[in-house]
């Protein structure tokens, strides 16, 4: 039997070896969702894809993905996470080999809801799997913060790769270059990470219910994403049928025996409030880095190489700052406070892009916000997850980890569709009236940052009101191990 002294390096060594994992299938995921924006009119231009035809590339993965985040969250705790993220590891990396082999519009777009379904699967667990290897306060900062990281820096990383990648060989090696990642992974999450049971498919089982949720959360998405083609009269008919489902699925868990979703979970008002302060800063982020790419590119005249190396120091000041601050931060101020600092970077850095000019220059007009930005996202995400995460019980932790994920994809698909549609409005009003093509694109694009500059500061209002720390006498006990003093008890 090993002596004291000699245990805890291997567990040490498992443990973080598993966030390794975890972060490759992670990264995985989040470049191929940011690597698909620069190579978008090279597809189009290879498959004949329409105009409205082309959106399918991207929503065909996305409905899917936020659809299905919240049941196989949940699956993932009846039958094992370990085992839902390396199928969900296997689907991916299956269907990114059939999207680089593509040479039709209806192959890729089939293989890109494949895609979807693979994604939601490894993404669902991740976060439950990482609050359980690290129970301990401190130590899970730092992980979050490793993990919250990788993800930052793998969404502007995505947009350096699609424009090298797109520019010196083709579009298809965008997706053929999950297969290597992919494989690793997947061998290294059999051997590294723990097996674990699950509390087995009978405790939880309620398939109606996961029936009415999925469809529900497909609908919101799909609604969503298509709102600028579809028009206000058929949002509005498929958001209130989603509400419909929405409204039967709550009833039906707080009816059923061994509920889906147990509700008790949203009593939690860390968990609650972290979720809605999610959905409005990804809207205002995950918008900058669409609408960044196109001010860039449309009216600076970068190309997609050049596109992709303008948004490179986003990924290095993330990966410095969180690597080296956040968890220190955290563990000095609490995630409430770092949280507010984190979105009122964010604020001052949008507000900075709405005066973007038609003539402006990368070291003036672009850097100074994206440093905001990237600063302001590496302070706030790792606290965001960290109070979303702290709301969940150990039974639970698959499920939260998947409505966090979730309320991502919908912040992204609410922020992309709105500020896309006013940018495009205001643009096409612009150009009706006589203004040169270049001037209108770039006053839509500064309308777009104005208003994602008020979601970014609508987001620090929420925070500020909602997350603030209870009293002592509503903190969890110090032996819950796993959540943080800012969180109010189940």
């Amino acid at each position: 039997m090993p002596s004291r002294s000699e245990s805890p390096t291997p567990r040490t060594y498992s443990r973080w070896a598993s966030l390794v994992v975890l972060c490759a299938g992670t990264l995985m995921t989040i470049l191929d969702g940011n690597i698909v924006t620069v190579a978008m009119p090279a597809i189009q231009s290879d498959l004949g894809f329409s105009g409205p035809g082309l959106a399918w590339v991207v929503n065909a993965y996305l409905i899917p993905f936020g659809g299905l985040l919240l049941l196989v969250g949940r699956l993932g705790d009846l039958v094992g996470r370990k085992r839902m993220f390396a199928a969900g590891l296997a689907v991916f990396t299956a269907a990114s080999v059939l999207c680089g082999v593509a040479t039709d519009q209806g192959t890729l777009v089939a293989a890109r809801a494949l895609q979807g379904v693979g994604g939601a699967m490894t993404s669902a667990v991740v976060l439950g799997m990482l609050v359980a290897l690290f129970p301990e306060p401190r130590e899970q900062a730092r992980a979050i913060a490793v993990f919250s990281a990788v993800g930052a820096a793998g969404g502007a990383l995505g947009t350096f790769l699609g424009g090298a990648l797109t520019q010196t060989l083709n579009w298809h090696w965008i997706f053929l270059i999950n297969l290597p990642i992919g494989v690793v992974a997947w061998l290294a999450a059999l051997r590294i990470l723990a097996p674990d049971k699950g509390v087995g498919l009978g405790r939880g089982a309620d398939y109606p219910g996961a029936a009415l949720v999925t469809g529900a959360l497909m609908l919101t998405v799909y609604a969503i994403v298509g709102a600028g083609d579809r028009g206000l009269g058929g949002t509005l008919t498929l958001a209130a049928v989603s509400l419909v489902l929405f409204g039967a699925f709550t009833v039906r868990q707080a009816r059923a025996a061994r509920p889906l979703l147990r509700l008790r979970l949203f009593r939690s008002r860390a968990l609650t409030s972290a979720n809605g302060v999610q959905i409005l800063m990804i809207a205002g982020m995950y918008g900058f880095q669409y609408i960044g790419a196109l001010y860039l590119q449309r009216v600076l005249g970068y190309s997609e190489l050049l596109t992709g190396t303008a948004f490179l120091p986003a990924p290095i000041a993330i990966g410095v700052l969180m690597l080296g601050l956040s968890a220190r931060t955290i563990a000095r101020f609490g995630p409430y406070r770092v949280l507010l600092a984190g979105l009122a970077l964010i604020t001052a850095g949008m507000a900075l892009l709405s005066r973007a000019p038609v003539d402006g220059r990368y070291v003036a007009d672009v850097l100074p916000p994206l440093l905001l930005l990237a600063a302001g996202f590496a302070a706030a995400m790792p606290a965001v997850t960290g109070l979303a995460m702290s709301g969940a019980r150990e039974e639970d932790a698959g499920l939260a980890s998947g409505l966090f994920n979730t309320t991502q994809v919908v912040g992204g698909s609410l922020g992309l569709a709105v500020l896309t549609t006013l940018a495009a409005s205001r643009t096409e009003r612009l150009i009706g009236g006589g203004a040169h093509t270049v001037a209108a694109t770039a006053d839509g694009y500064r309308l777009a940052f104005g208003v994602a500059t008020g979601i970014a500061a609508t987001a620090l209002l929420l925070a500020a009101a909602l997350l603030r720390p209870g009293r002592p006498a509503s903190t969890p006990a110090p032996q819950a191990g796993r959540q943080s003093r800012a969180n109010a008890s189940l």
